[in-house]
């Protein structure tokens, strides 16, 4: 609930593995910035549960940042009491990598036992990093009101999905996820991109895209300069409309309430 003058807390988790989280630190602060009755706590991982527990709104925006049991259950009971939590690019992934001489150079574990219904996904894998299609699969729903589909260069994750989900934007991937155990495909499903799960009185809305990397961000797998920096849909105008919209709605519980 709202503190005195319609305060809003929220908790921001920006942290992990491979990804530049300095920049997407700072376009997610710089966006967060734009509502001034928010006041954020910034967070490298979840040891921050006692905030979380008296958050209005969670932001997460991590690769392989695993919560600890009590951690997990913190999260769940979170969006159980009527919590919004905005979930960006890798938050439902646990990877661990495989030992010398294996097929595959990253494992998938079911690490996310209690939060991953939560969520509604884990990541099993994706692909190398390629232009694909993001298509609107529910064009009347306010997060994607008057967008076409759009294309972007993007990790398209392929995930252990936990129903009932409600997709409002999707890809379509059929192939190997290179390198990852899990994460091929033989079927032409539609892969959710943006999604909205309920739990208790509380909603988590997904949202798959937003990789970004930097040249120094991959030297712990013996990749010292990239020699290169991706930025992926943060350059994409649709994509900043959408985060935007979601983001006003984790602001304001409002799913319509964005400029």
């Amino acid at each position: 609930m709202p503190g005195p003058a319609g305060r809003l807390d929220a908790v921001l988790v920006c942290g992990g593995q491979w990804h530049d989280f300095d920049y997407a630190r700072l376009q997610l602060l710089s966006a967060v910035a734009e509502y001034e009755q928010v006041r954020t706590r910034v967070f490298e991982d979840y040891d921050c549960i006692e905030v979380v527990a008296t958050a209005d709104l969670l932001i997460t925006y991590t690769c392989n940042r695993v919560p600890d049991q009590a951690q997990q259950n913190a999260l769940a009971q979170f969006v159980s009491r009527g919590g919004r939590w905005l979930a960006l690019h890798g938050t439902n992934s646990a990877i661990e990598r495989t030992s010398p001489g294996s097929a595959s150079k990253y494992v998938t574990p079911r690490s996310l036992n209690t939060i991953a219904p939560v969520l509604g996904s884990q990541f099993l894998g994706h692909p190398p990093i390629a232009p694909y299609t993001v298509e609107i699969t529910d064009p009347a729903h306010p997060f994607v009101a008057g967008i076409d589909s759009f294309e972007v260069t993007d990790e398209l994750y392929v995930s252990e999905l936990h129903q009932p989900i409600q997709v409002l934007a999707h890809t379509r991937f059929v192939g190997e996820s290179t390198g990852f155990e899990e994460g091929h495909t033989a079927d032409d499903e539609p892969r959710p991109v943006l999604y909205l799960k309920d739990h208790g009185r509380g909603t988590v809305c997904y949202f798959t895209l937003g990789h970004c990397r930097g040249r120094f961000d991959v030297q712990d797998l013996g990749i010292d300069d990239l020699g290169r920096v991706d930025r992926g849909s943060w350059t994409v105008p649709e994509f900043r409309t959408v985060f935007e919209r979601c983001l006003s709605w984790a602001v304001t519980g409002d799913a319509a309430a964005h400029d």
